[in-house]
C-alpha cells in the first residue's frame, strides 16, 4: 500500500506532503513530496500521526480493566483503538492481595495475545494521603514476597508500577522491580522532595500524572513535583483532557522539562464513550456528570472520560506556539515518548517500525485509524 497525505508528522519530523509505503504490516519506505508512484490511499487535508501509545487506563465503553474479563477488556480496547489508540496499557488500581493476582494473571493473557501491551499497576503500594481513587484500606508496605508473586503471575506482562516512595521498603521495591525489567513510577504520594530523588536514584524513571494525587510544591519543601520535574531521567505524564491541568501547566512544564520529557495519557476509566451516570473504577462507585468522573459522593476525581485524540487536541490548541510546532510536540508525546518510557517498541512512522498510525481532519478528529498495515476505521 502506498499511502500519500498532505502532512505526515513521523514522531520526528514534519513531512508536507509525505508518503509512506506499507507492506506485512509494517513500514517499508517514507519520504516528503511526491510519491514514488500513484498512492493507493490519497488523503486530501488530512495529517497523519503515529498511533496514540497510552500507557495509563483503566477501561473504556462501560468496561473497566479491573474486571479482568476477556470480554469486558476487549469492549474496552475497542472504544480506544476508534479513537486512535493502538497501543495501550492497561491499569489496575489498588486491590487485596489475591484479587491482584487474579486480575494480573487474567490480564497477562491478554497481554500475549496482543490485545494489550502490558499491565501498569496503580497501585497497591501507594499513600493513603494521596489515595485518589483508590481504598486507602487496601494500600500496604511493597513486600518483597508480594512483589515476587505479582511478577510471578504477570509473567513479563508488567511494564509499569506506580508506588510511593517513602513507604516503608520503597526503595528495595524500586530495585527488585527494576531488575525484573519493570519501570518504576512515582505517584500517588506524600514523599519529600528528598524521598523523590532518592526514588529516582534507585530507578524510578517516570511521574504518574504530574501534579495529581501527589504533595503539591510548597517553598520550603518543593516535594515530589519539582524532584521529578528536573531530573532529565525522569519522563513526566500528563493528564491534558481539560480537567486534570490548568491549560498554563501544561506549557509550563513542556517549557521547564522539555517536550520529550512528557507523555500524555488518559488514565480513562469504564465511562469513556459512554452517558453520564453510574460506573465504577475497581471496586468504587464512580458518579459521571458533563463527562467529569468523581468518586461517588465526593469531589475527588476518578481518572477521565478521554480518549487520546482528546488530549492531543488540548495540547496543540492550549500550546501557545505554532499549529505545526505543536502538532510536532504534541505527535510525540501521544506516542514516541511513551513508548521509549516503558521500553515499548518504537511508535515512530519510519522504515521498519509498525504500520501504526492515525489520519486527523483539519479539527484533529479522527478520521482513520491504521493498525498493523490494517484499518481499523478507514479514512472518509
Amino acid at each position: 500500500m502506498l499511502l500519500r497525505a498532505d502532512t505526515v508528522l513521523t514522531g520526528r519530523e514534519l513531512l508536507r506532503p509525505g508518503w509512506l509505503e506499507i507492506a506485512g504490516g509494517t513500514i517499508r519506505q517514507a519520504g516528503a513530496g511526491a510519491p514514488p508512484g500513484p498512492p493507493d490511499t490519497n488523503l486530501v487535508a488530512a495529517t497523519v500521526v503515529p498511533g496514540f501509545v497510552d500507557t495509563h487506563l483503566h477501561g473504556g465503553g462501560g468496561a473497566d480493566f479491573s474486571a479482568a474479563v476477556a470480554e469486558e477488556t476487549a469492549t474496552a480496547v475497542a472504544q480506544h483503538r476508534s479513537h486512535g489508540t493502538t497501543s495501550m496499557v492497561a491499569s489496575l488500581v489498588t486491590a487485596d492481595p489475591t484479587e491482584l493476582l487474579r486480575q494480573v494473571g487474567a490480564l497477562a493473557r491478554d497481554v500475549r495475545s496482543g490485545l494489550l501491551d502490558g499491565i501498569h499497576l496503580e497501585g497497591p503500594w501507594l499513600s493513603p494521603l494521596r489515595c485518589g481513587a483508590h481504598q486507602p484500606a487496601l494500600m500496604r508496605d511493597p513486600d518483597p514476597a508480594e512483589i515476587d508473586a505479582v511478577l510471578r503471575a504477570g509473567e513479563g506482562a508488567i511494564r509499569m508500577v506506580t508506588l510511593a516512595p517513602e513507604r516503608a521498603g520503597a526503595l528495595a521495591a524500586i530495585k527488585q522491580l527494576t531488575a525484573s525489567g519493570v519501570v518504576v513510577a512515582v505517584g500517588h504520594t506524600e514523599a519529600t522532595y528528598d524521598q523523590t530523588r532518592a526514588a529516582v536514584d534507585a530507578g524510578a524513571t517516570v511521574g504518574t500524572h504530574l501534579f495529581n494525587a501527589m504533595r503539591p510544591i510548597d517553598r520550603r519543601e518543593p516535594g515530589p513535583v519539582v524532584a521529578l520535574m528536573e531530573d532529565p531521567r525522569v519522563t513526566v505524564e500528563l493528564i491534558t483532557d481539560g480537567v486534570h491541568v490548568d491549560p498554563a501547566i501544561y506549557r509550563f512544564v513542556t517549557k521547564m522539562v522539555g517536550a520529550e520529557r512528557i507523555s500524555l495519557i488518559t488514565d480513562a476509566m469504564a465511562a469513556t464513550g459512554m452517558a453520564d451516570g453510574r460506573y465504577h473504577l475497581g471496586p468504587l462507585a464512580v458518579d459521571v456528570a458533563a463527562g467529569v468522573a468523581r468518586v461517588a459522593g465526593t469531589d475527588t476525581i476518578a481518572g477521565s472520560t478521554a480518549t487520546m485524540d482528546r488530549v492531543l487536541r488540548f495540547a496543540v490548541v492550549h500550546s501557545g506556539v505554532s499549529r505545526d510546532e505543536a502538532l510536532l510536540t504534541a505527535a510525540a508525546q501521544t506516542s514516541v515518548n511513551p513508548a521509549r518510557a516503558l521500553g515499548l517498541p518504537s511508535a515512530e512512522l519510519t522504515v521498519g517500525a509498525a504500520a501504526d498510525l492515525v489520519v486527523l481532519d483539519d479539527d484533529l478528529a479522527v478520521a482513520g485509524v491504521m493498525r498493523k498495515g490494517s484499518w481499523l476505521v478507514s479514512p472518509t
